[in-house]
This record gives C-alpha cells, structure tokens and sequence, in this order.
C-alpha cells in the first residue's frame, strides 16, 4: 500500500507540472492575442501627462503623416504636471491599417535601438501650473524607419512598458499611388441638405496590383474623427490604371457645422469664444461663452481648422512650451431637458477625437445646462458638441451643432497595399481633401 501511495502522489506532481506548464502556454498565447488584437489610439493613461501633441516638425495643423526617406519628422511632445525628475522611455511598434500591431519583427521595420529615452526636458517658467515640458523626435540618430505604414509609439516611465503614460499614433507613407477627390452635396440620399458625399480616384501609375479587392484596404476619415471612419472600401470601376470609388453610400458623411473656437493666449482679456478670464486663487478659469442647440436651418460659414489646436502665450518672452500657462476651462451647452437616449461629448482635437471621460459632459437639473471643465494649455482651441446615441460608437453632430452640406470638412483618405503572402500593410497613397 505504501509504495501504492508514493507511486500515486509522484503520479499527481507530474500531472500537476503539466498542467502548470498548460495553463502558462495558454496564459502566453492569450497575451500575444490580446497584444496583436489591441488598436492603438493616440491617447494618454497618466492624469499628469497633459497637451500630448503629434505634429509634423514645428506644424501644429498637419496631420502626423511623413514620407518614407523623407526630410520632414515625426515631433511628439507633452507636459508632466510638477518639477519632479521623470525617466521616460519609448518604443515604436509597427502597425496594419486597422492599428492592431502587424506580424513583423522590430528589426524588419526599424533600423537602430529598440527602445530610446526622452533626454529633451525643460521646466515650466512663471506658471501658476507648473511642469516640465518633454519632446522628441522621429526618425532620429537611434531610430529610423525602413518600411511604410502606421505606426504606434508607446510612453512608458521606469521601464515600465505594461503600463504605458501614453501612446502616440502616426504614419509613414511611400507615395506609391496618386489620389484624386471630390466632396459634392448632392446624394442619393437627397439633394444639397444635410449631408456630403466624398468620390475619389486612385491613380495606379504603373504600380502593379494583382489583386485589387484583396490586396487593398482603403480607409476614409472625416476631421480625423476615428467613430465614423468608413474601412473595407471596394472600387466602384476599374478602369486600366484607375480605381474608380463614386457614388458609394459608405461614402456618405453627414455635413455637420462649423467648429466652435476660443482663444485662451493671453491672461489679461477675454478673446474670441470666451465670456470671461478670471484669476480664482490659484488657478486661471476661461469661462466659453454658453452654447444652446441650433435650430437654424440657415448655414453660417466661420473659418476654423476642423477640430485642431495651437499652443500659443501672448505674454511668452523666449519658449512658448515652457511659458504658457494652464488654464481651467468652462464649457455651457444651454439645454431645457437633457437627452435620455444618448450622451454628449465635447470633440476635437484636444482630446484626440475620443469619446471617453475626458470629454463627456454632465447634465445640471437646475440651471437647465450641460457642462464640462477642462484643464489646458494656453492656445487657440477648435471643438464641436457631439451626441453619442445609446448602443451606438458613432456620433453625430445634427441633434445639437446641425447639420449642413455647405460646411466646411477635411477628408483624409489612406491606401494601404498587403499582396498575397505579405505580412504587414503598407501605406502607398494619402491625401487630405478639404471642402
């Protein structure tokens, strides 16, 4: 009996180890899932870390697409809100069109370091926020790239890369094709109202495709909004060397309305869009002036840079980075009820065009009105309210701003290129039409 039992209990370990090994196999393969299965969002996770900013070089107003082998780069930069020593660190990771991280390999799409440090810092000066304002830029002496296509950079501080500060997205481009577009009011939905249609050609020019509806992923935004950007485009004609993309109904944006804007640079008067600036011990508060719901049927055209921001300090002396206050801004969306079947949003690019917590508003019983107070940066600001059905991930701009073919709207079209028994999307066209 006793051998029986020993015989058993060695029996059960062994079975145990297996099962152990099992269970961490299956715990890594549901990892490596989730990894690749993630889409990246340029977005920040450290309520500290605030202005995260993607430009192209020192333009602010361009959207973060670079040309492969190009001149131009990549300047990201942000705020962390004290004077405390940081250590950040970043990495890049190589994207497919739908921003999940693609197959290859770090030195398949990178030529130098895998990981680099943030070594570009300067304190804030004469704020009465302080922080310390950090940059770099991309490619660089440690890291460049050698393929096209989207790409994620994760910020992470101590190393710690499972629990990222941020992550910025931006893409790199090798114009293999030439896009030609086209923004009409006249639907087939209806006529010169509400909504706009996009059509584009893509222009082959020789470049050789053998699969036109596998090998292609064509994606369309409106005012870099990710919630209604329209993927799994297929042409309309093909024509010898020309991809025809007319009179697709996915291709139906609504028109919306122009961007409201507000100017916070100076500290001493109340600007364009603000009702006041006052100084409340110990913080500057920007009051906008209180929106209401427009029920006009009349478009009224206004000139703004479709939901973007600049960084601006009229009082700055030497480095507007580093001298522009922070400021607690106040927004007033006036309304009698509030809506119970969806919720409201402040969009733009303050935010990164994202529907989360930081720009969802709360409705006040008594004074009738939704409000919002954010923290930011000196500057010129574009935002639009946006309704966010129940049950629905795509909003809309008609129940509250209205709706006009007229407005004025950017369209940002990307062509990505995958052939058969590639493992990664290059990015081979790109164009920004505005309307």
């Amino acid at each position: 009996m006793h051998n029986n039992t020993v015989f058993f209990y060695v029996i059960t370990i062994k079975n145990l180890e297996i099962m152990k090994h099992l269970l961490l196999i299956v715990i890594l393969f549901l990892n490596i899932n989730a990894v690749f299965s993630q889409r990246y969002r340029t977005q920040v996770f450290d309520s500290e870390i605030k202005t995260l900013q993607v430009n192209v070089g020192n333009n602010n107003l361009q959207l973060p697409v670079v040309e492969l082998g190009g001149n131009e780069s990549i300047t990201i930069s942000f705020d962390q809100l004290s004077h405390e020593a940081h250590y950040y660190s970043y990495r890049l990771i190589h994207c497919n069109a739908d921003w999940t991280a693609s197959a290859i390999s770090t030195n398949e799409f990178l030529r130098g370091f895998t990981n680099s440090d943030i070594r570009d810092f300067a304190l804030s000066q004469t704020t009465t926020v302080i922080y310390t304002h950090y940059a770099f830029s991309l490619p660089n002496d440690e890291m460049q790239f050698t393929v096209s296509g989207n790409y994620a950079v994760i910020i992470c501080e101590d190393n710690k890369w499972d629990k990222p500060v941020a992550v910025v997205c931006f893409s790199v481009v090798e114009p293999k094709v030439l896009i030609e577009a086209k923004v009409r009011g006249n639907t087939d939905i209806e006529l010169n109202r509400r909504l706009q249609q996009l059509d584009f050609d893509v222009l082959l020019r020789g470049f050789r495709i053998n699969d036109i509806n596998n090998d292609l992923k064509v994606v369309v935004r409106q005012n870099n909004r990710s919630d209604n950007e329209v993927t799994n485009l297929k042409p309309t004609f093909i024509a010898n060397d020309k991809l025809n993309y007319i009179n697709n109904k996915n291709l139906i944006f609504e028109g919306g309305n122009e961007f409201h804007r507000f100017d916070i640079s100076s500290v001493y008067r109340a600007a364009i869009g603000l009702d006041a600036i006052r100084f409340q011990q110990p913080n500057y508060h920007a009051f906008i002036i209180p929106n209401k719901i427009n029920t006009s049927r009349v478009y009224v055209h206004d000139f703004d840079v479709n939901g973007k921001f600049i960084i601006n300090c009229q009082e700055a002396i030497y480095d507007v980075n580093t001298e522009a206050d922070y400021m607690y801004v106040h927004f007033i969306l006036s309304k009698p009820e509030p809506f119970f079947d969806g919720k409201v949003f402040i969009g733009g690019e303050w935010n990164y065009n994202l529907l989360n917590d930081n720009a969802l508003m709360q409705y006040d019983l008594s004074g009738k009105y939704y409000f919002k107070t954010v923290l930011l940066k000196q500057g010129g600001y574009n935002f639009q309210y946006l309704f966010l059905p129940k049950n629905s991930n795509k909003a809309s701009l008609e129940p509250i701003e209205g709706s006009f073919w007229q407005t004025g709207n950017e369209y940002t079209i990307y062509v990505y290129y995958r052939p058969f028994g590639a493992r990664f999307d290059r990015l081979i066209g790109f164009k920004i039409n505005e309307f």
